[in-house]
């Protein structure tokens, strides 16, 4: 395997091509086929209409009561504002994530998993004025966040790398902090969190925010399993975090179940022009029970 470039390189759109072509970041069908997703489809309005508000591009969803004076306004002006609320939204929920991140320094290097549009690098930097590396398995991914950092000026200590989050190739102990917020779907657990224990040092903090089925109601209701075939991934139950979590030396120290924080956020998503057909899925399994919205933070120990 080529060992991915040292990560005190600078990143540039040329260094994520090289990488598409020596490195087998991809290793499974099943990535090859998650990353072309991403790769081609671009221009996502969902992801897009929301990230233009601000810049800050985020590919998870959100948190809080919604404003309902956004419904109330003109025709011509309400699906803006709704486009307004719902990226408000969104980044109240990464704010959450980083709640949880405990005390970071800005001598402190973190790590996105599965970064996305790099929206929430971006605000991490903003918050703690450390250095952040985000990991996709999208090369366009990878490059659209790159270039957000340039625009902000940040490039140098905030960037965006085609890896795979299951084999980052960053030194072992060298992330005080790692998150993922909605990624976990797509890998093994297992995998996932002994590739974290390797890069946290001790008392290092993992957060992660996720969607997980419900084990007490047995197998998963046709709305989960709609999820699961809308956006081509494998939901996890709740049970499998703790176990992964355990097994790899990670201790949860925070619990908490987001499920009542996040259904306001598809009701209003469902009233705009961005919907995709899926909100009825989540608002149904999230009101069933059947899927809750949970995060958690777990020290390296």
């Amino acid at each position: 395997m080529t060992q991915s470039p040292p990560d005190t390189q600078p990143v540039t759109q040329p260094v994520t091509q090289s990488l598409s072509q020596l490195s087998p970041v991809l290793r499974t069908a099943y990535q090859r086929a998650v990353a072309q997703y991403w790769d081609t489809h671009t221009q996502d309005p969902v992801n897009l209409r929301l990230g233009e508000v601000d810049g800050f591009y985020h590919h998870h969803y959100g948190l809080g009561d919604y404003d309902p004076a956004v419904l109330e306004v003109s025709p011509d002006e309400r699906d803006q504002r709704i486009i307004e609320e719902l990226h408000r939204l969104e980044s109240a929920q990464a704010d959450v994530l980083l709640d949880n991140l405990g005390v970071v320094g800005p001598g402190d290097r973190l790590l996105d998993a599965g970064c996305g549009r790099g929206g929430t690098s971006l605000m991490a930097h903003y918050r703690f004025g450390c250095r952040v590396d985000g990991v996709t398995i999208s090369e366009y991914q990878a490059g659209f966040a790159n270039d957000r950092a340039v625009e902000r000026g940040v490039s140098d200590v905030v960037r965006f790398h085609f890896r795979n989050m299951l084999d980052t190739g960053f030194e072992s102990g060298s992330k005080r902090g790692i998150w993922t917020n909605e990624t976990t779907m797509y890998v093994d657990l297992n995998e996932l969190y002994a590739e974290f224990a390797r890069l946290l040092p001790h008392g290092g903090r993992y957060v992660c925010i996720t969607g997980c089925s419900n084990d007490v109601t047995g197998l998963r209701s046709k709305a989960v399993s709609r999820i699961d075939e809308h956006y081509t991934c494998n939901i996890h139950p709740r049970s499998a975090y703790f176990r992964a979590l355990a097994a790899n030396g990670l201790t949860p120290i925070t619990v908490l179940d987001l499920t009542p924080a996040t259904i306001p956020y598809w009701e209003l998503r469902a009233q705009s022009s961005v919907a995709t057909g899926i909100e009825e899925a989540f608002l149904t399994a999230y009101r069933e029970g059947s899927f809750h919205y949970l995060l958690i933070a777990a020290d390296r120990v």
